[in-house]
Formats: C-alpha cells, sequence, structure tokens
C-alpha cells in the first residue's frame, strides 16, 4: 500500500507538498529577476559605471522587476502568492547578483578596455 499522492490540493485531505502551478509561476519569477539583473550589468558596464554607481544600477533593476511582478502577476498582493511578501521578490539572491557582476564586467571590458 501506497501513502503518497499524485492528487491536486483539494483532493480531500491529502496535500502534495508542491503544487505544479506554484512552481511554474515561482519559475517565471526568477527568470525575471534573473534577466533584470543581466540586462542592468550590461547597462552599468557600457556605460562604464564604477563602485556604487554600478550596483544603484542593480538596485534600480531589481526593484523595478519586483514591481512589476508584483502588478502584473501578483495582481497587487504579493503575500498573497510568496511567503515572505514583496522582501521576497526585491531580494536579488545571490545567483543573481553575481550575473550582474559578470554581466557588468563583461560588458566594462569589452567597452571600455582600450580607454
Amino acid at each position: 500500500m501506497s501513502t503518497t499522492t499524485t492528487a491536486g490540493p483539494a483532493d480531500g485531505g491529502h496535500q502534495q507538498l508542491l503544487y505544479a502551478a506554484n512552481v511554474l509561476h515561482n519559475t517565471s519569477v526568477q527568470s525575471v529577476k534573473f534577466y533584470a539583473a543581466c540586462f542592468a550589468g550590461a547597462v552599468a558596464g557600457t556605460l562604464g559605471l564604477e563602485t556604487w554607481r554600478g550596483f544603484a544600477v542593480f538596485a534600480l533593476a531589481s526593484a523595478f522587476g519586483a514591481a512589476i511582478v508584483v502588478a502584473v502577476n501578483c495582481k497587487g498582493r504579493p503575500k498573497a502568492y510568496f511567503q515572505g511578501g514583496a522582501f521576497e521578490l526585491a531580494n536579488p539572491g545571490q545567483d543573481n547578483l553575481m550575473s550582474f557582476i559578470l554581466m557588468w564586467t563583461l560588458f566594462y571590458g569589452i567597452v571600455h578596455v582600450y580607454d
């Protein structure tokens, strides 16, 4: 006799830990955050920004991406979709920060190497 279930969350008492629709939604949010970080790194590197000005571009891109996700995907209620609410959306995460730095240094080196 098996104790696992593959039914949805409204199966009369049994619940699965991961609901496919929620996992898919959160994957799209992570993609938005990743693309915002990469684009911000490319912009900061192309403009030749250094030190805190480059990180300010990253902070603005992260905030703008979070605002778009809250307005479009969460319908203005991030607490209903994420346990941490808007803070969880604004948190860039280590992987997005590293992607930003990679793109920032790449574009800075390509554009400003012979200045």
